[in-house]
């Protein structure tokens, strides 16, 4: 599949072959493929003009160094920033798993491991406490259709720890109202197992017995152009439109946080965790490949360390 010459012209199509060990061998998703396509060929137009002679062969961790010192200094295209140290990190995460790539399929270059990742700013997880999720629900209309498919996807999100681009996937028939359970195919294509709740049950049946048609998407969008379409996928609600009805209920219920459909998996998370669910369990249910992933949860939902802190803490000793 490589390409066995080694001029630096050659980088483009190796970056491509790359690309397509993705898409079938990893069955990575198309935003990640052109993600990393993205930040490659970034890297890429910046060999062709800092280092034209070179072969990717010839890489050296000084030339990843002035790499990095020049991601520090160009502008964000959409808005004009300096990037993020996050997105800086994406570039050096795509170069590193490109050169691992290179590597396997017997290509001298440099050892990714010669690289290290950028430290990420700390950031603080977002989700909401339990009063906060009920006046979340809670503010809904539940008087028309659309208030009860809001209220029902947003029952679904915190009820199964679902991203929304898989929430917005589901079909009716991948509902089974008997086992509450269904099936979904994550990133990664990882299979997994998601539960449904008792009120996401009854949400999702109020939901559906309301609604008059024949499409096959579980969640559809309701407009003025409705009645003239007979494609089923033209109605299914997109991420976008999720992501959008999230942010007014949560002006309308007035909660403090800016909350978004990943902050219900975080809230998903959290609410099992601090109720005694096991990690392992937790990280099945999320469809993290890692546990470490999953780790992230674990210093707001300790007990043991809210009663640590009650105890000992000269504050409380009043």
């Amino acid at each position: 599949m490589l390409i066995y010459s080694m001029a630096k012209h050659d980088l483009d199509t190796l970056i491509q072959n790359f690309l397509e060990y993705l898409e079938i061998e990893k069955n990575a998703s198309k935003l990640t493929i052109r993600n990393y396509g993205f930040y490659l060929n970034r890297f890429a137009s910046w060999m062709e003009e800092k280092h034209p002679k070179t072969s990717v062969k010839k890489l050296t961790t000084s030339m990843v160094r002035e790499y990095r010192a020049y991601l520090s200094r160009i502008k964000d295209t959409k808005t004009g920033d300096p990037l993020k140290q996050v997105t800086q990190g994406y570039h050096i995460i795509a170069l590193r798993s490109f050169l691992r790539f290179l590597i396997r399929n017997d290509f001298d270059t440099l050892s990714p491991e010669k690289i290290d990742l950028p430290r990420g700013e700390s950031r603080s997880l977002k989700f909401l406490e339990r009063d906060h999720i009920r006046d979340l629900l809670d503010c809904i209309d539940i008087n028309n259709e659309i208030g009860l498919r809001d209220r029902a996807l947003l029952e679904m999100l915190f009820s199964t720890g679902l991203r929304v681009s898989e929430l917005v996937k589901l079909n009716r028939e991948a509902i089974n109202v008997k086992t509450r359970e269904l099936g979904i195919i994550g990133k990664g294509g990882r299979a997994r197992i998601v539960f449904l709740s008792d009120s996401c049950i009854f949400w999702l049946g109020k939901y559906v017995e309301a609604r008059h048609d024949s499409y096959s998407p579980l969640f559809i969008r309701y407009s003025r152009e409705k009645s003239g379409l007979n494609n089923g996928e033209k109605m299914r609600l997109t991420a976008r439109s999720v992501q959008r009805a999230i942010k007014k209920y949560v002006r309308k219920a007035r909660i403090p946080v800016d909350a978004t459909p990943h902050t219900l998996r975080h809230s998903f998370a959290t609410d099992l965790l601090s109720n005694g669910a096991d990690l392992r369990s937790v990280q099945e249910m999320l469809g993290h490949k890692n546990v470490s992933t999953t780790q992230i949860y674990t210093h707001v939902t300790n007990p043991r360390l809210k009663e640590v802190h009650k105890k000992f803490h000269q504050g409380n000793r009043r």
